[in-house]
């Protein structure tokens, strides 16, 4: 099976709206492979370190807010 990864971050992604905290930082319970996509694309700092939170970007926190009202929000 072909999975889309672009599909897969964009859901963890929105996931991460569920658990902001700080202003900006989500817990980063989720795959390392997903992470560290989501930081070579800007919308996360970092993930690596001995912090149980991420820290998303200004454009993160944007598609993370868009992408969990797009994905969960009822019509």
């Amino acid at each position: 099976m072909d999975i889309d990864n672009d599909r897969i971050d964009d859901a963890v992604l929105a996931l991460l709206y569920l658990t902001l905290h700080d202003g900006n930082r989500a817990w980063k319970g989720y795959d390392w492979d997903v992470m560290n996509r989501l930081h070579e694309k800007g919308l996360i700092y970092d993930p690596v370190g001995k912090a149980k939170s991420v820290v998303l970007t200004q454009e993160g926190m944007a598609a993370s807010e868009r992408l969990f009202h797009a994905m969960f929000a009822k019509a």
